[in-house]
């Protein structure tokens, strides 16, 4: 594929291919994101390229995951400016969009409620939450391989707290932690239980043992029940964690979206990815932030 390929005009009237190339689902909604930071594009002195294809260079590495050699040949530009393209403008987009991924007003969320939620927990479900991980490549250090060792994925990996609400939109994103963190600790300490109001419903997986600090919230939390050391569930045991389960699913099918829309979130990451920070924040946070708020531009699964 040459440069020219990759020109505005051949996108133009083409939604399937912007589609392809970024995730978006039209051309419009990429023209619209690139005028919020045109001025700042303008100021990535990459003379051969326009201001477009810096942004669609930007969305084809979060798209399709290629390596910046990849890129570099694509755009016919160093592979130096690739790396600084894509860095610089990321956190851009997040600092420009971040408004996206916002925790709702309650009130206008259970004015929405969809019938699917309502039905079987009335209008109290806040948010639904659940963690993923991201392999990333081995740390040098002993001290960081431990800490981003994961046992359930066998990998080093980066692990993300993330909550929906009940229409199906990503409503909290958390920053990243080592594969070895519990659910637990990461949901005590990534400030999501400091938004919960007394009244408010949380779903989760069983894995979660979070109901302590949901209760100081005065809210409360669902998980499916457990057949651990019972010889069968009761019979509204089983009617509970089905309701839990039809409905949680969401979430998961969200992080499917996000991997299936954004490959770069299946890995593995390079660990530069991992230790280059811009306010004390690595890459990788501001790369999961950015493709939560964009998907969250697209229709809902719900």
């Amino acid at each position: 594929m040459d440069c020219f390929s990759l020109k505005q005009s051949s996108f133009e009237e083409n939604d399937e291919k912007i589609n392809y190339y970024t995730g978006l689902q039209n051309m419009g909604l990429f023209l619209l994101i690139l005028k919020q930071i045109d001025c700042f594009l303008g100021r990535i002195k990459v003379d051969s390229l326009t201001n477009f294809q810096k942004l669609l260079l930007v969305f084809m590495k979060l798209r399709l995951n290629l390596d910046y050699k990849d890129l570099s040949y694509r755009f016919n530009i160093p592979r130096q400016s690739v790396s600084t393209i894509f860095k610089r403008t990321v956190i851009c987009l997040e600092y420009s969009f971040q408004q996206l991924v916002h925790w709702p007003d309650r009130d206008c969320l259970y004015a929405k409620m969809p019938d699917c939620f309502k039905s079987r927990f009335g209008n109290r479900v806040r948010v639904i939450i659940d963690c993923f991980e991201i392999k990333t490549e081995r740390p040098s250090l002993l001290k960081s391989q431990v800490e981003a060792y994961s046992q359930y994925k066998s990998s080093c990996t980066a692990k993300y707290l993330i909550g929906i609400c009940p229409q199906g939109v990503v409503t909290f994103i958390s920053r990243g932690y080592g594969g070895r963190a519990s659910d637990k600790y990461i949901t005590e300490n990534c400030g999501i239980i400091d938004k919960l109001l007394p009244g408010d419903l949380v779903l989760a997986d069983r894995g979660f043992k979070i109901q302590e600090l949901v209760g100081i919230q005065g809210a409360t939390l669902k998980i499916p029940d457990s057949a651990r050391n019972k010889s069968q569930l009761r019979p509204w045991e089983i009617e509970n964690t089905r309701n839990i389960a039809s409905v949680r699913i969401h979430v998961e099918r969200i992080i499917g979206c996000l991997r299936n829309k954004y490959r770069i979130l299946k890995g593995p990451v390079h660990i530069d990815m991992m230790r280059e920070k811009c306010e004390g924040k690595p890459l990788l946070d501001y790369i999961v932030n950015i493709t939560c708020m964009f998907n969250n531009l697209c229709d809902s699964i719900v």
